[in-house]
């Protein structure tokens, strides 16, 4: 009797692990999933830098890896000044204006027409405008 306790209990004991190693398997297969998303998606967004004696704006055109995004710039650029790009995965939109007289400088980052980053001034200047992938999470 005690050996078809044990084996009962045994069997059960199996039954349960292999059943939570699926749902394991099926979280670790979401996440996959995600991350893949996140890595192969694009999506667009538009750059805005306003101020006066603008001499430069950097910015993340789409081109290069996440970690290693290509910059391109425009030299001496009318303001106010808007740029659309697409971008992948979690690659960051990042534009980053330098002026000659900063204190009306402003930079932003709109997604879906809504702004997810912006940056006034000296803090313009300094780190300009970037933000996280809306594509992340």
């Amino acid at each position: 009797m005690k050996r078809t306790v044990r084996t009962a209990v045994s069997a059960l004991a199996v039954a349960g692990l292999a059943l939570g190693l699926g749902a394991c398997s099926e979280a670790a297969e979401k996440a996959v999933d995600q991350v893949d998303k996140s890595v192969t998606e694009t999506y667009e967004v538009t750059y805005e830098v306003t101020g006066t004696g603008v001499e430069s704006i950097d910015y993340h055109a789409g081109d290069g890896t996440a970690m290693a995004p290509k910059i391109e710039s425009e030299k001496k650029p009318a303001t106010p000044w808007k740029k659309t790009v697409k971008l992948k995965g979690i690659m960051p939109p990042a534009v980053m204006p330098v002026s000659l007289t900063p204190a009306d400088l402003t930079c932003k980052v709109v997604y879906q027409g809504k702004v997810i980053k912006e940056a006034k001034a000296e803090q313009a200047m300094a780190g300009g405008c970037v933000a996280v992938s809306p594509v992340v999470g």
